[in-house]
This record gives C-alpha cells, structure tokens and sequence, in this order.
C-alpha cells in the first residue's frame, strides 16, 4: 500500500478543505438554537458550568460540518480535476486518503461531541452525518434533491443547537423550515456557478429567499420572539442577502452567481442572529453577529465554495 507522507504544506491543504469561514456560520446555527431553547434561562448550573454543553455542541458541528465538506471534495475529486484544478486534492497538495480519514474522523468526533449533552442530540447529530454522507454520495447528483439534501442537513444542525433542551425540540422543530428553505436557495444557486448560468435558477432563489423572510417576520406571532428587537438584524440581511441575488438576476453569469453564493453562505450568520435577537435580546444578537466579522476574514483566506 502506498504510504502518505503529510507535511506542513499539506496540513494547510487540509484546513483548506475543512472550509473554516464555513464552520463559523454553522456555529451562528448552534447559538441561534440554543437561544430558541431559552437554555441560559432555565439552566440550573451556575457560571461557568452551564457553558459546558454549548461548548460541546459547538465541538459536535465543527466536526460535522468539516467532515462534510471534506468529504465533499473527495467524491468530486474527478469533477474538480476539470471544473476547479486549484482545489486541494486535484492539486496534488492533498491526498485523497488522508482525506477520508479525515473527513471520518470529523464525523465520529462531531457525533461523540453532541452525544456528551443528551442521547437525543447525540441521535440528532448521527442523523446529520448520514445525511452529510447521503448528499456526498449521491444527493448532490440530483437538481431538486441536492438542495434540500443540504437544507436538511442545515436545519439539523440548528435543531442540533436547540437540543440542548431536549423537550423544547418538539416545539420549535419548525424553526429548522427556515434553515432548509434558505440553505436550499443557496445550494440552488451553487450549482450554477461553473456552468452557464440560468436566470430562472436566480429567480428561483429569490423567491425562495423572500419565503425565508416572510418566515422571520411570521415568528413574531409567538410571545417569545420579540420581533421589534430582530428587526434591524433582519433589514441588515435583507440589505446583505439582497444585493448579491439581485445583480445575478440582472446578469446570471457564473461570476455573479458565485458572488451571490459566498454572500448567502456567509450571511447564514446574519439570519442566525435575526434569531438570536428575537429570543435572546439584542445584546446576544451582536454577539452572534459578531461572528460575521471571523467569517468574512477567514473567507479572504479560505474558499467558501
């Protein structure tokens, strides 16, 4: 068997391929559930032990989402070889088998990580990678399947963030409908950033994407979410998301489609904190929405896409 040598230059590949802007944005999820659950409130552990399963389910979707898009890269290795050369393992700089061992690894650790909290989110977290597993291998093939594939497996991970209590799950399980539908919209418009570009794909998105407000707007029927304090978090991902969608529509090129893609991958945390704002105030709000300063950096330095 043909032995992998890995070296500094190939460890940088690898956190190449774990997409770090990304796994900032899944952390927004987590916090935006956990905020949902009302979980510091009802809490009865004292600083800093009631910090503790946050942390945790932080750990838990690091792991997964980075053994997913790992994994992704691996089963696209022969369509990245003509489409995108410049990715870590059609360049050479990573081995495919460091690869899957990596991408399993992440996977196991994000699924024992949520299982420190509770059986359930240890469960919810096993469902995750298999549908992480399910879109790599065959979901992502497929025009209508691939987006809710990956919608599915976004709204997980913010009921996994809600799981921190358990019973409250059943109740708010309808938050995850947001997640899917905007995570949907932006997979719909990723398929279209090698190939010629259709306007009817950005137009799709849109919509798509103006379900996904009227949906925030809508939680504001519930006593718990205070929509008056989400609602300059929410204009700001209207402004952000917006912008972006609206110039592919005007020219659905590659190029612009791939623009609107990073801007909708990166405002998951603008949406996450709309969330966050509505349940939990204003103050942690910011907080989340500070991770959006991480991400974009960390975007001019790694690939979103």
């Amino acid at each position: 068997m043909k032995s992998v040598k890995v070296n500094s230059q190939s460890l940088w590949a690898y956190l190449q391929l774990t997409r770090p802007a990304n796994i900032i944005t899944a952390w927004a999820d987590i916090l935006a559930g956990i905020a949902a659950s009302g979980y510091l409130t009802i809490t009865q552990d004292p600083p800093p032990w009631n910090f503790i399963p946050p942390v945790w389910l932080l750990i838990a979707t690091t792991g997964l989402y980075g053994g997913g898009v790992v994994l992704n890269d691996l089963f696209d290795m022969e369509i990245d070889l003509l489409e995108r050369p410049e990715r870590p393992i059609p360049g050479g700089t990573a081995s495919p088998q460091v690869a899957a061992l990596l991408g399993g690894w992440l996977l196991s650790v994000g699924i024992v990580a949520a299982s420190q909290v509770s059986f359930f989110s240890g469960g919810l977290a096993l469902t995750i990678a298999a549908a992480a597993l399910f879109y790599n291998a065959f979901g992502k093939h497929y025009t209508i399947l691939a987006p809710i594939n990956m919608g599915l497996c976004r709204g997980g991970n913010l009921l996994l963030g809600v799981s921190i209590t358990p019973a409250i799950v059943g109740e708010y399980w309808f938050l995850a409908l947001i997640s899917i539908v905007y995570i949907a919209a932006i997979t719909l418009l990723s398929r279209e950033e090698v190939h010629e570009a259709h306007l009817t794909t950005a137009v799709m998105a849109l919509l798509m994407i103006v379900m996904v407000i009227l949906g925030l707007l809508t939680l504001g029927l519930f006593t718990n979410y205070h929509l008056l304090t989400a609602l300059p978090f929410l204009i700001f991902f209207m402004i952000q998301i917006l912008s972006p969608l609206i110039n592919a529509l005007q020219q659905p090129t590659p190029e612009y489609m791939r623009l609107a893609v990073k801007s909708g991958v990166i405002s998951v945390i603008i949406l996450d904190s709309c969330l966050v704002a509505g349940f939990a105030g204003w103050i942690c709000g910011l907080l989340v929405l500070s991770l959006l300063l991480i991400s974009t950096k960390l975007s001019q330095i790694f690939a979103v896409t």
